[in-house]
């Protein structure tokens, strides 16, 4: 088992995100944004990151005005990512695909992506499509949420037939009922929930908005949304991962590779593990960072160089034929 760790401090290159947020040139594209905008200093202006209502407002300006995304939104509540990670997972993994590729990123639609937990967002999906213009299957646990990203699509007619959507009714499985016998997948993609209960989601909240705000906060008001399902599950993201690589070993034909955000370091040595017990031929991990925050991907492949080279010349074929 081949093992790949890069550190990284900074957005990817190709992310459109650097630097602070031009909130002028989004309130052009987004006028909405304007009723959320305050001085910071002299010279510059900023949003309050603990107003949930701002925060979904400064993403749907972020992803009409860099990702071509209409009347995006979500109900209230649910989770509201920030784009700038999101965008980095994307291009990270693109990076990924190109080692599969004679050092070639893949664009087009002959490329298959499988969004694990794809939310009411659409975030990954809408980001990816529109840099590599890959078609995307988002899979989900919860119907509303399901239901939200097809009207954000339904809103976008450009974007029909490009990202699709499937509810999964076994809250257990993660692959199973995901993907289909005769399916590939040249990619698998998951922000896995992170917390271990109800409890310590609302603790770590409550900190992240003391932190933002000059007054104690003593009520829990989620800046970012988050369902239950979104936030924690039993076990917290160590056991969710760890679930996620035994569910792919029998996929593992179906799929080229498979990956999951590791938000806690902590986690990666026993994944390591149970990827060699496992039979992982080549397990790479890619470091992202945004300020002071650092996260990485957790990628695995169950199958062989030659079978990479003949995977993705299977797919180059389909994408001239196409």
């Amino acid at each position: 088992m081949k093992r790949n760790a890069k550190q990284k401090s900074k957005l990817h290159p190709r992310n459109k995100h650097q630097g602070r947020y031009n909130l002028k040139a989004l309130s052009l594209t987004c006028p909405d944004l304007k009723a959320f905008i305050i001085p910071l200093n002299e010279d510059d202006e900023t949003i309050d990151f603990a107003d949930p209502d701002a925060v979904k407002m400064l993403n749907k300006a972020l992803l009409e005005t860099y990702y071509e995304v209409k009347n995006w939104g979500i109900p209230e509540n649910y989770l509201c990512p920030p784009i700038p990670g999101r965008a980095d997972y994307i291009h990270h993994i693109a990076d990924l695909l190109a080692t599969s590729n004679q050092g070639i990123i893949p664009k087009g639609k002959h490329i298959k992506v499988l969004d694990i937990g794809v939310g009411a967002n659409c975030v990954y999906p809408l980001i990816g499509n529109h840099e590599y213009e890959w078609l995307f299957i988002g899979v989900d646990v919860d119907p509303k949420a399901i239901e939200n990203a097809e009207s954000i699509i339904e809103a976008n007619p450009h974007l029909k037939g490009k990202i699709k959507f499937r509810l999964q009714n076994n809250v257990k499985d993660i692959f199973k009922g995901a993907i289909e016998k005769t399916e590939r997948f040249d990619l698998s993609i998951c922000n896995p929930p992170f917390y271990a209960s109800l409890e310590e989601a609302r603790n770590a909240t409550l900190k992240k908005l003391n932190n933002l705000n000059e007054k104690k906060i003593i009520e829990v008001k989620q800046n970012f949304g988050g369902q239950n399902r979104e936030l924690w599950c039993y076990g917290g993201e160590g056991k969710f991962i760890n679930d996620m690589i035994h569910q792919s070993k029998d996929f593992s034909s179906s799929c080229l590779w498979f990956s999951t955000l590791v938000s806690n370091k902590a986690h990666l040595q026993n994944a390591y593990a149970q990827l060699e017990k496992l039979g992982a031929l080549a397990v790479k991990t890619l470091s992202m960072g945004q300020g002071n925050k650092i996260s990485r991907v957790l990628a695995w492949t169950f199958l062989s160089p030659e079978q990479h080279q003949k995977w993705m010349s299977k797919e180059a074929a389909s994408g001239k034929s196409s």
